[in-house]
């Protein structure tokens, strides 16, 4: 088998196959939380998903957790930052950057996401900078550039710089950083517990945002929205992403994050009725060109990073 058919059986795995679970799982969330709008307040949803993610969790990991908190005093510090970085930074800010910039700007500083870690994994991570990642992470923002224009790149240059962008550059630069430093933090705790103490720790960073903003209750038309954010979105795709961030690397896994626009896209044309057009074809065939040439990088048949042990089971 040559280098470059190892290269892409290594796509087609489970570790390869996680990350793009989380996408789909994002698109997901995005779709039912435009569907719902005004049914509960940003700073409620994201303190009710991560608190009740917790307490799921806690009869399944927090008593071998808790056997290993001598790991945790160890570590404490980086999950803390880990889960201030991808689950309270970049979400709050997100939130915040709404109310000031355009869902076009958003979605294109979203797109710069692959780029920055790319760089981040090269400057703090030891991965190598490749042709192919950066040539893939460009060609995949050119695309999103177009499809979230809805073909007129000239609207970004049009609608000035606000404050919501600078928030949302903050915010992606956060979650890059998260991808990068989790590879490079290799912490002796199974995947469950290290999810679990992030969990926790953002949990504990939210309470102040949630008792200084809107409160919202929780009620029988929001709790569906809260089920899904806290249970496959808070839980299930963390996990999957960081298994894919710890095969695949954080430049390679990040350029994933660019499929999200297209299944978005795909999932509110098939349930919410939004028409598509060919802006959002020909920006979607960029965007995956980009992501199969970022992704279809071939490997030394001796890389240590691909003969390490992988566990995601709990003790």
């Amino acid at each position: 088998m040559s280098t470059e058919q190892n290269a892409s059986a290594s796509i087609v795995s489970t570790a390869g196959l996680a990350p793009l679970l989380t996408v789909l799982i994002w698109s997901g969330n995005t779709v039912v939380t435009k569907a719902s709008a005004g049914l509960i307040s940003p700073g409620s949803i994201s303190f009710y998903r991560w608190l009740l993610a917790f307490l799921v969790l806690m009869p399944f990991v927090g008593r071998a957790a808790w056997r290993n908190r001598s790991l945790l005093r160890q570590h404490w510090l980086k999950l803390a930052t880990l889960g201030a970085l991808g689950m309270v930074i970049y979400q709050s800010l997100a939130y915040e950057a709404a109310k000031t910039t355009s869902a076009v700007n958003m979605g294109v500083t979203i797109a710069l996401m692959p780029l920055l870690s790319t760089v981040l994994a090269g400057l703090l991570a030891g991965e190598k900078l490749t042709v192919a990642s950066l040539a893939g992470g460009t060609i995949s923002l050119i695309g999103l550039v177009y499809l979230t224009s809805q073909g007129d790149p000239m609207r970004l240059v049009n609608g000035g710089f606000h404050i919501g962008d600078g928030l949302m550059i903050i915010a992606v630069l956060s979650n890059a950083l998260y991808g990068v430093m989790l590879r490079r933090w290799a912490m002796p705790l199974p995947m469950w517990q290290q999810l679990f103490w992030q969990i926790g720790f953002s949990t504990l960073l939210l309470i102040p945002i949630f008792l200084m903003g809107d409160i919202s209750p929780i009620t029988t038309a929001n709790l569906p929205l809260i089920l899904y954010a806290a249970i496959p979105t808070s839980l299930l795709a963390p996990l999957c992403w960081m298994i894919g961030i710890q095969r695949l690397g954080a430049s390679r896994t990040s350029l994933l994050i660019n499929l999200l626009p297209i299944v978005v896209a795909a999932l509110a044309w098939a349930l919410l009725g939004e028409q598509l057009h060919s802006y959002h074809a020909i920006g979607g065939a960029l965007a995956l060109i980009g992501v199969g040439l970022g992704l279809h990088k071939p490997r030394a048949k001796n890389d240590p990073a691909d003969d390490e042990s992988w566990e995601t089971e709990e003790a």
